[in-house]
């Protein structure tokens, strides 16, 4: 199934939120202040608005209420048809995209699309890999190039991420690549029984020890694969889309909004086609992360 972007819920307000309900409500509308569920009516002059028949509660809240669009006077099919547009572009949609087909502002939607991001990221995941499982390691790097820059060398960002072959991707972005900074990173996301895949950097060394195993190709020699098992191909496939859209719809990325863009593209690899995820299914999970999280424009982080 894929989402149809003459959907009524994409441009009819009344549609849009019960989809949302739908959405987060499957088994009916559950209370933000006392977690009762479907046992709100709602308000017959106030359509979308209910209230909590628990006798301890009593209090009115709607489907947006404790979510990142709370208070928001962005129509809510625009936030909808945003999220879509998020989702459904491999390589991430611009802010100057969302701006020109939502009819916002530039500003509007460059703030729209961050707080989508926060949606994306993952509370508390559980460990990749397992016993007979592979986890590949690998780190790049993300920035200007010095050829397209007169006087002064832009700097670039570090991120390293973990790939799980025929399944998901961790990335982060790490102040640098040493081997402290890379075990923190490795042993609290990878399960100890898994194989570990790595180039020959010296700073996986004694990381690898700590798994199943761990195997190495030699990039500076331009060995790439071993015996068809030994690669850090799946990471690199990952680095080639990631760039791809930071350097082709992105262009710039700066450092501190760096975290929330990797979440965006670890969520669509991680919800891609192969693992029989579609655009329309991955929005919808998407809409599953907006609980509990707020994006202020006096802060840059998340807020409950």
């Amino acid at each position: 199934m894929s989402a149809d972007l003459s959907s009524p819920r994409f441009h009819d307000e009344t549609e849009a939120r019960k989809f949302l309900e739908a959405t987060r409500w499957p088994e009916g509308p559950v209370c933000p202040h006392c977690g009762t569920v479907n046992e709100a009516y709602e308000n017959a002059s106030k359509p979308g608005v209910y209230r909590c028949a628990s006798v301890e509660c009593r209090k009115d809240f709607s489907v947006t209420v404790g979510t990142l669009f709370e208070r928001s006077h962005v129509p809510l099919h625009k936030w909808l048809l945003a999220t879509h547009l998020l989702m459904a572009g491999k390589k991430g949609v611009s802010a100057h995209q969302l701006h020109r087909m939502l009819g916002v502002t530039y500003k509007t939607a460059w703030f729209m699309a961050h707080r989508i991001r926060e949606a994306l990221r993952p509370n508390a995941p559980s460990p990749l890999g397992g016993q007979n499982k592979v986890v590949e390691a690998d780190e790049t790097y993300v920035g200007g190039k010095a050829k397209n820059r007169k006087n002064k060398v832009p700097p670039k960002e570090a991120v390293f991420s973990l790939v799980e072959r025929g399944g998901k991707v961790r990335s982060r972005h790490v102040a640098d690549v040493t081997g402290a900074t890379l075990r923190d990173a490795m042993v609290s996301q990878i399960d100890k029984t898994s194989y570990l895949m790595t180039d020959e950097s010296p700073t996986y060394t004694a990381i690898g020890t700590e798994f199943a195993g761990h195997g190495t190709v030699n990039h500076s020699a331009e060995e790439y694969v071993r015996a068809y098992f030994w690669h850090t191909n799946t990471a690199e496939g990952f680095f080639s889309i990631l760039k791809r859209g930071i350097t082709g719809v992105y262009h710039h990325v700066s450092k501190e909004h760096l975290h929330r863009y990797l979440a965006e593209f670890d969520f669509r690899y991680n919800e891609r086609e192969s693992l029989g995820v579609d655009d329309a299914k991955r929005a919808e999970k998407a809409l599953k992360g907006i609980e509990g999280r707020r994006l202020t424009y006096g802060g840059s982080q998340a807020r409950p």
